[in-house]
């Protein structure tokens, strides 16, 4: 996709952190844009914020668990600016901790976000962009799912969120096959960030009630969640650097979006450890962040 100057940009969770950024690389190329965000507030400060850019963008508050309001959202953009160029698919949650100790609660809400909202937005919008490319010739259009390295890679404590995101790498990469039987105007892609310094470790603040666990975190989520925020908030990359290496990504037709090298190795020893049959393992030598983050998590649960 070279030319996204006047196209329409889709992005959940855009009303804060990554999507913010994602709306704000998206109105810099010259696209409208629509935001979806459960947050109202964040969500028409955002828009304010773009508005005053002189973008043309609007917002809808909802939740990307709810399919029939992704459908409406679908319906909305496409009514009010024509058919989406580009659909990211980013509203996301976290938790963590030993995998034991993840309630059922912790897993319908962390999979109705992180996987099923995902699917609710494919679901959604692909019809539309498929319809949308055989009309015209020219249309080009993709869907960006965020994943993250942990949809990749797994590690200690990681739980649920990790689970997640593997589903959300694997939903992506069968939507990339599926299109590709039908058309090479309409792509897809996954995007695989490390530690970036967003909002995400504060998720808990917009957990429905129906998921709220009645007992507090464990020992082990408590200790996870104070070492995942310490992680994001000393993150190698901002939103904004993540935003802009994803849309020259797109630009350049990537499926696999991984914002920075330096996981490659990471990702490597994996791959080689399955190719080997060899039980599962991290450089954790080699990997200051991952071996600190394991002897600190150690050290929390021997207290």
């Amino acid at each position: 996709m070279k030319n996204l100057k006047n196209g329409v940009a889709v992005i959940t969770g855009g009303g804060s952190g990554l999507g913010k950024a994602l709306a704000h690389a998206a109105v810099s190329r010259g696209m409208k844009v629509v935001l979806a965000d459960v947050q109202a507030k964040a969500l028409e400060q955002t828009l304010e914020e773009l508005r005053a850019l002189g973008a043309e963008a609007i917002g809808e508050v909802l939740d990307v668990t709810d399919a029939t309001a992704v459908e409406a959202l679908a319906e909305r953009a496409e009514t009010h600016f024509g058919p989406a160029n580009l659909v990211f698919n980013n509203a996301g949650v976290a938790s963590a901790g030993l995998i034991w100790e993840s309630t059922e609660k912790d897993w319908k809400w962390l999979f109705g976000v992180n996987v099923e909202g995902v699917a609710n937005g494919i679901r959604a919008f692909t019809p539309r962009m498929l319809a949308a490319a055989s009309a015209d010739a020219d249309y080009q259009g993709c869907i960006i799912n965020t994943a993250s390295l942990a949809g990749v890679l797994t590690g200690p404590a990681m739980g649920v969120y990790s689970v997640s995101k593997h589903a959300v790498l694997a939903l992506s990469e069968c939507l990339f096959h599926d299109l590709a039987l039908l058309t090479r105007q309409v792509q897809a892609a996954v995007l695989c960030p490390s530690y970036v310094a967003t909002n995400i470790g504060q998720c808990y603040r917009v957990r429905p009630s129906q998921w709220a666990n009645s007992e507090g975190p464990t020992r082990s989520q408590m200790a996870t969640a104070a070492i995942s925020q310490n992680n994001l908030d000393s993150g190698s990359l901002t939103a904004d650097q993540v935003a802009e290496t994803t849309f020259k990504a797109v630009e350049q037709g990537k499926f696999y979006i991984f914002p920075t090298d330096e996981v490659h190795g990471l990702l490597k020893h994996r791959f080689d450890r399955i190719l080997e049959s060899a039980n599962p393992d991290l450089p954790y030598e080699q990997t200051p962040f991952l071996q600190d983050r394991r002897k600190r998590l150690i050290e929390a649960l021997a207290d």
